[in-house]
């Protein structure tokens, strides 16, 4: 079990902390950095596979990740996704064609409709 840790100056370590401790502070140091070494090396791994992934998919983006199996230090929530989602794109307005006779049936229909109001006109008069 790890010793209680207790927040010391500059001053605190040198002028009284044990050459012993000293050293092993340095030591867990080192491990610290290597560590933290292989962390980077772990994520640009993660990185060159997310970009065969995509390669593969063939548009960036278009892959959505699960969850990592477990939580990743230094971050508040787990990220499903190091990529976010491309907006899905919208549906194109769909425009029905009317068949050439019932347009034509159509124009008749207001012709004649035309007419009627015309001819409406004149009995008035």
């Amino acid at each position: 079990m790890a010793k209680k840790l207790i927040p010391l100056t500059a001053r605190d370590i040198i002028l009284q902390a044990d050459a012993e401790t000293i050293r092993e502070a340095f030591e867990a140091r080192v491990k610290i950095d290597e560590l933290l070494v292989k962390r980077e090396e772990a994520y640009r791994q993660i990185e060159e596979i997310e970009l065969q992934v995509e390669e593969l998919v063939g548009e960036e983006g278009a892959f959505v990740y699960p969850e990592p199996p477990v939580p990743v230090a230094g971050f508040n929530k787990p990220v499903p996704s190091a990529r976010p989602t491309p907006p899905k794109p919208k549906p194109e307005p769909v425009v029905k064609e009317i068949p050439e006779e019932a347009e034509a049936e159509a124009e008749e229909a207001a012709e004649e409709e035309e007419t009627a109001k015309a001819d409406d006109k004149k009995k008035k008069k």
